[in-house]
């Protein structure tokens, strides 16, 4: 089931990625705009063999190239942090958004290259157009068992539309990554925790895409 999560909050992410203008993203709608590039994204990851053997480097341009510009790292790292995030240092705070996102790289890399005939299905969108904050609904249909049913927190920033949390099967991601946080940080501070993703992202580094566990 952990592995499940991190496929379909890596391909959530996936769905909200995008080569157009800011400036286009800025007047589409959040799920309209989640909608359009999901195929785009679904139909180079299912097609692709070396995505789907594992090809790190492949895997991990995609990432970069699709995901990154539309996903809010720092939002989702002091979300995460909580209240510590305030405390923290300027040079602390960029490390650890920068482990942070990195991690997250590892495990949205590990579960694109197992995509494979996972469908989409999106839920009307419950939002006044002047809203700033919105949440997406949609359920993963797969070949076997029942939809997955998950949500995402998207905001509209300068920028355009980003995702900063989401959740799968009643969890959000921020959520579950706020009591590691605090455990970690709880024994060693926010320098423990930044040696401990460290030391996790090193760690994942060594490893096969497909091994690759949150």
């Amino acid at each position: 089931m952990k592995f499940i999560k991190q496929l379909i909050a890596a391909a959530t992410l996936a769905f909200a990625t995008t080569g157009f203008a800011a400036a286009q993203n800025a007047n589409e709608a959040p799920d309209a705009l989640v909608k359009r590039i999901s195929s785009e994204v679904l139909a180079t990851a299912k097609a692709d063999k070396d995505i789907q053997a594992g090809n790190t480097r492949k895997v991990m341009d995609l990432v970069e190239t699709k995901i990154l510009p539309y996903v809010d790292f720092e939002r989702m790292t002091a979300l995460a942090a909580g209240r510590y995030w305030r405390e923290a240092t300027p040079e602390q705070k960029r490390q650890l958004s920068a482990e942070f996102r990195t991690l997250l790289i590892f495990t949205y890399s590990g579960a694109l290259s197992q995509v494979r005939n996972e469908t989409i299905e999106f839920k009307p969108l419950r939002a006044d157009p002047s809203d700033q904050e919105v949440e997406v609904r949609s359920q993963v249909n797969t070949a076997r068992g029942e939809p997955i049913l998950l949500n995402y927190r998207v905001a509209k920033t300068p920028a355009g539309w980003k995702i900063y949390d989401i959740n799968v099967l009643g969890a959000w991601l921020v959520e579950t990554y706020k009591g590691t946080f605090n455990t970690e940080i709880s024994k060693g501070g926010i320098d423990g925790l930044i040696k401990t993703l460290a030391a996790k992202n090193k760690q994942l580094a060594n490893k096969p895409l497909a091994t690759a566990k949150k």
